[in-house]
């Protein structure tokens, strides 16, 4: 399911420029949209995973995709406030060092390893479902998309999208076929901590995230 995996991180993300903010379907179908045309631009081209390519689908996921808050997520306890405010100021800036620094390397790794594989998944139809009474108030909400592929039941994946402040959508977590992304990431980071003792400095610097399959 790594196709799967990569369409559903990538096609999470936004760019707009409507007066009025879009709802968190609206964010997740509008870019759909454009990400695949990007993904058919690339094969036309010859289906190659060029700089220019990734450095297109990064444009694509920045605006909405919360990498940090993602990042920190996986990072679990090593990463929440209350730790945080528990050390010296530098311990704190160790850590927002630390911090920084696997929020650039996930982001990375997920458009590489994601922006590859879209191409080799280009020919999927894709469909956001729209829930019947939205919720305009709401701070969270959970998008289902439905992805298509050859005639057999479709993939469902589940995009967890929060409100930030200024009113847009960001995307926090996301459950691919009843495989929630966010957990699994967290219990290989700290698995991954409890074999280099607590160095977080080596666990980044070794970090490779799981491949999902199904």
């Amino acid at each position: 399911m790594h196709g799967i995996a990569l369409l559903a991180l990538v096609a999470s993300a936004a760019m707009t420029h409507a007066e009025e903010a879009p709802n968190a379907h609206q964010v997740v179908g509008q870019t759909t949209e454009a990400v695949m045309t990007a993904v058919a631009d690339a094969r036309r081209a010859g289906g190659q995973a060029s700089d220019a390519y990734y450095q297109q689908i990064q444009e694509l996921l920045d605006p909405v995709v919360d990498f940090r808050g993602f990042a920190r997520g996986v990072m679990g306890p090593y990463a929440t406030s209350e730790r945080y405010r528990s050390l010296d100021e530098a311990g704190r800036e160790q850590l927002a060092s630390q911090l920084d620094r696997f929020t650039e390397r996930m982001r990375e790794g997920m458009v590489r390893t994601y922006g590859k594989g879209l191409l080799a998944f280009g020919g999927s139809r894709i469909e956001v479902t729209q829930p019947s009474n939205p919720d305009p108030e709401a701070r969270r909400v959970t998008v289902q998309q439905l992805i298509h592929k050859d005639g057999a039941q479709p993939y469902v994946v589940l995009y967890q999208m929060g409100r930030d402040k200024d009113g847009s959508w960001k995307l926090r977590n996301m459950i691919i076929e009843n495989v929630n992304l966010g957990e699994i990431y967290r219990s290989q980071f700290q698995s991954s901590a409890r074999s280099y003792d607590g160095d977080l400095d080596k666990v980044i610097d070794n970090w490779s995230a799981v491949e999902i399959d199904t």
